[in-house]
């Protein structure tokens, strides 16, 4: 297994809530790595990334004032800080490794090789 999610559950509105993905670090450490979530009846898109040193991040707009990923090269983990949520965060998150080091603002499906199984974040109102 590359990649390994956890850390969802169902919390209430406003409440924050932290995500782990902890990946192979002998294969991945060079990857840029980012989170997506999928709602039920909606595609998947992305949420926020970070490059494979930790350095640079990314966020979609609609998270980026309350949500915030990190890295920790040593223990090859990423985690994301979800923070103010509300029922519209409800969705499953999945946790993806690219084939280059760098994270794009726009990134895409299309460009993460490996996939974590994702963990569901439930938000009640």
């Amino acid at each position: 297994v590359q990649l390994q999610a956890s850390g969802g559950g169902l919390v209430q509105a406003g409440d924050s809530l932290r995500l782990s993905c902890t990946y192979r670090k002998l294969t991945l450490s060079r990857a840029a790595m980012a989170w997506f979530r999928q709602a039920p009846g909606k595609d998947r898109e992305f949420v926020a990334g970070v490059s494979a040193s930790g350095g640079s991040t990314a966020y979609a707009d609609s998270v980026k004032e309350r949500f915030v990923v990190s890295r920790d090269t040593a223990l090859a983990t990423v985690n994301l800080r979800l923070n103010n949520l509300n029922p519209e965060d409800t969705a499953t998150y999945f946790c993806a490794a690219a084939g280059v080091p760098y994270i794009r603002r726009d990134a895409k499906e299309a460009d993460f090789d490996y996939w974590g199984q994702g963990t569901l974040v439930t938000v009640s109102s």
